[in-house]
């Protein structure tokens, strides 16, 4: 039976369940925030160990000003309401992306979350703010290239090395990704850090995807036949 370690998850949806409510796009954001602490909590009682959840990609600032403008003021209003509780429970809090591009506000509450959680050794709960996965590869590729001209590293390098340069180093790979509301695309998410992934997509836009859901998702990992590349012997 597979063990999923580190569960990914693109929390897609919130604004097309926000309209089927007859509610505004940013309404689906609260709601999806709030999720954020169901679904962690319930994969911290599945064991997970790492829960990367993709909360804004450096594709989402093309939305409209306001919108976005919203969704960089959730941080606040999430870890007001949940930080505590968090800590208590033992959660680590990491924030990876390119950080300095969003508001000095947001940043600092980022920041802040990350600094009070840094001695908790329960669940790694990671949130992907201002984040793609080319960049991140290409920035991970200047920084090693980088190393190299000033003497730091050579060219006969393995992939586990240039692990290091990625945003998720330290982390182990993806195990399951998840992405909800029923697209079936990747969109520019960890594309290094699941390569040997197992994939589900399901129809539950995020903030109606349960504890429920997570666990008949677990359920169907867990009977995976994982070969990463191999044969399996009969």
């Amino acid at each position: 039976m597979n063990k999923c370690r580190h569960l990914a998850i693109i929390m897609d949806g919130n604004g097309r369940w926000a309209k089927a409510q007859g509610k505004p796009r940013t309404a689906g954001h609260l709601a999806g925030a709030d999720n954020v602490r169901t679904i962690a909590i319930a994969a911290d009682q599945a064991g997970v160990e790492y829960l990367t959840m993709y909360a804004f990609s450096t594709e989402n600032w093309k939305r409209a000003a306001d919108e976005v403008n919203y969704i960089m003021k959730l941080p606040a209003v999430f870890f007001k309401k949940y930080m505590q509780e968090f800590i208590d429970r033992g959660f680590r809090m990491w924030i990876i992306g390119e950080l300095d591009a969003l508001p000095a506000a947001t940043r600092d509450v980022l920041m802040d979350a990350m600094e009070k959680s840094k001695t908790n050794t329960g669940l790694n709960l990671i949130i992907c703010m201002n984040y793609g996965s080319q960049r991140e590869i290409l920035l991970a590729a200047k920084a090693y290239a980088k190393d190299v001209l000033e003497g730091k590293a050579d060219l006969d390098i393995t992939e586990e090395q240039f692990e290091d340069y990625l945003m998720t180093k330290g982390f182990p790979p993806v195990d399951l990704l998840i992405r909800t509301s029923g697209e079936l695309r990747i969109s520019n998410y960890l594309l290094w850090q699941i390569a040997y992934a197992e994939l589900e997509f399901v129809p539950e836009a995020w903030p109606e995807f349960t504890p429920e859901v997570l666990n008949r998702c677990l359920e169907e990992y867990q009977n995976r036949d994982r070969r990463f590349g191999g044969v399996k012997n009969v």
